[in-house]
C-alpha cells in the first residue's frame, strides 16, 4: 500500500532530477551555445524532439522556418596598448557589427563635457583618421543620433566604434538580422580606460535563410475546442570566436527544461483540454520562432486557454517576475490567490508588457498569456555571459512554479 501511495505521488509531482539533467545536457559544450553557425540550436532541437517522444507526449512535430543571422565564428582577438584582452570577459562583439582586422589608434569621447561639433571635428583631425571612438553605451543611446552616423561609411573617417559597458561583458543576438559598415566592440570600461592603440581581429560570417525549427509536443486531452500552451525558448548565443560558447543553462535551458517535465507531468496525467509543449528558436534572435509560430499556428490562436512562456526561471528570488496580457488579466488575479493560499512565491511582481520574449507575438495577437521569469537572483547577473553555465544556474524557483502553473490549469475556468 505504502509503494502504491509513493507511486501515485510520484505521478502527480514535478520532476527535479529530470528537470536538472535538461538544463545540464542542452548547456553542455555539444550543443555550443545552441546557436546558429556551428548547428547548435538544431542539434539541441532534435535533442528535445526525442526528450518530448519519451516523455510520452502523442506526437511532436518540428515547423520550420528561416532566419537571417550574423555570427561570430572565426578570429576572435583584441589587445589595448598591447596587453591582450579576453573575449567573452574583457570584450564581445555587437551582433550587428562586421569583423575588424587591424591596429587603430583610439579616442575617448568627453561625456562629460560633450560637444557633437567638436567630437565630429576632432575626428576629422589626421591622428585620428581610422580611429576607433570610445564611449559608455547608454551615453551612446542617449545620442544614438550622433553615434549612428559613426557606424556609417563616408559619415566620418572612424573607423569602428567601442561600446563600454561593465563586467561581466555580454554578448546578444537581437539585431543580428543585418550587418553596418564599421565594427563595434563590447569592452570593460578598465580594459579600454587611457588605452591609446587598439589591435584587433575578430572574424564575422552572415547566415542568410538559416533553416531552423520550433519544436511542437501535444498531449490530447479530453476536449479539443480549447487548449493550453506551454513554451519556452531553446536558441541561445552560440559562439564567440573558435573556443567560446554561451552555455545559457538560466537562459534559457531552465525554462525549457521547465516546459519538457510539464508535458511528462500531463502525459501521465491527462488533461481536460489538449496542451501543446512548444520550444521555440529565434528567440535570441528577435523572437523569429514564436512570431513565425504567431503567424502561422497549428491550432486557432482563439482556442488558447491560455499561455505561459517560461524563460529564465533558472534562480533563487523569492520574488516572481511576471507579465500579463490584456486578456490574460482575468486569470492574473487567479494566479495571485492561488499564491497567496499556498505560499510558492513571496509575492508576484507583475511588470509592464514587453516584447522581451516568445509571450509577446502572442500577447498583440490578444491571447490570455503570462510571462514567467524569476529575475534578480543570484544567476540573474550572468545574463548573456559566458558565466551562464550549469554551474551558476539555481534551481529554487522549479518546483514552486511548477505547482503554481498546475494549480492554475485545474482551477481555471
Amino acid at each position: 500500500m505504502i509503494l502504491m501511495v509513493l507511486a501515485s505521488t510520484m505521478v502527480g509531482a514535478q520532476d527535479l532530477a529530470h528537470y536538472k539533467r535538461v538544463i545540464k545536457t542542452l548547456s553542455s559544450a555539444k550543443y555550443q551555445g545552441r546557436g546558429y553557425a556551428k548547428d547548435g540550436a538544431n542539434k539541441a532541437g532534435k535533442y528535445l524532439q526525442k526528450e518530448f517522444e519519451k516523455a510520452g507526449v502523442d506526437e511532436v512535430t518540428l515547423q520550420p522556418f528561416k532566419l537571417s543571422i550574423n555570427t561570430f565564428c572565426g578570429r576572435m582577438k583584441m589587445s589595448a596598448d598591447g596587453k591582450k584582452l579576453r573575449a567573452g570577459i574583457d570584450f564581445s562583439m555587437r551582433e550587428y557589427s562586421p569583423g575588424v582586422d587591424g591596429t587603430y589608434p583610439v579616442y575617448h569621447v568627453d561625456t562629460l563635457n560633450y560637444d557633437s561639433e567638436k567630437m565630429f571635428a576632432d575626428l576629422a583631425k589626421p591622428e585620428y583618421k581610422n580611429c576607433l571612438v570610445a564611449c559608455e553605451f547608454w551615453f551612446t543611446y542617449r545620442h544614438r543620433e550622433d553615434f549612428s552616423r559613426l557606424q556609417k561609411a563616408g559619415e566620418c573617417a572612424n573607423a569602428g566604434l567601442i561600446y563600454t559597458w561593465e563586467s561581466p561583458i555580454k554578448f546578444f543576438k537581437a539585431y543580428g538580422e543585418k550587418v553596418v559598415d564599421k565594427p563595434i566592440l563590447w569592452v570593460t570600461p578598465e580594459a579600454i580606460e587611457g588605452v591609446k592603440e587598439v589591435h584587433a581581429e575578430v572574424d564575422n560570417q552572415f547566415l542568410k535563410d538559416y533553416e531552423c525549427f520550433n519544436v511542437i509536443a501535444k498531449v490530447e486531452g479530453q476536449r479539443h475546442d480549447s487548449c493550453y500552451v506551454f513554451t519556452a525558448h531553446y536558441d541561445h548565443l552560440g559562439n564567440l570566436g573558435k573556443k567560446i560558447f554561451y552555455a545559457g543553462a538560466n537562459d534559457n535551458a531552465s525554462g525549457t527544461a521547465a516546459v519538457v517535465t510539464l508535458a511528462e507531468y500531463y502525459a501521465k496525467n491527462r488533461p481536460n483540454y489538449d496542451m501543446y509543449f512548444i520550444a521555440f528558436s529565434g528567440e535570441d534572435a528577435n523572437l523569429r520562432g514564436s512570431t513565425w509560430y504567431a503567424e502561422h499556428p497549428i491550432v486557432p490562436l482563439q482556442q488558447i486557454k491560455y499561455l505561459f512562456n517560461i524563460d529564465m526561471i533558472g534562480d533563487n528570488n523569492p520574488v516572481q517576475y511576471c507579465e500579463v496580457s490584456d486578456r490574460g488579466m482575468h486569470g492574473f488575479r487567479l494566479f495571485e490567490q492561488i499564491n497567496e493560499r499556498e505560499h510558492y512565491f513571496s509575492n508576484l511582481h507583475r511588470g509592464d508588457l514587453a516584447a522581451n520574449s516568445d509571450h509577446y507575438p502572442f500577447a498583440t495577437r490578444d491571447v490570455a498569456c503570462i510571462f514567467l521569469e524569476n529575475e534578480k537572483g543570484d544567476a540573474f547577473q550572468y545574463y548573456h555571459t559566458i558565466f551562464d553555465t550549469y554551474k551558476t544556474v539555481r534551481f529554487d524557483s522549479y518546483e514552486p512554479l511548477f505547482r503554481l502553473v498546475r494549480d492554475f490549469v485545474e482551477q481555471y475556468k
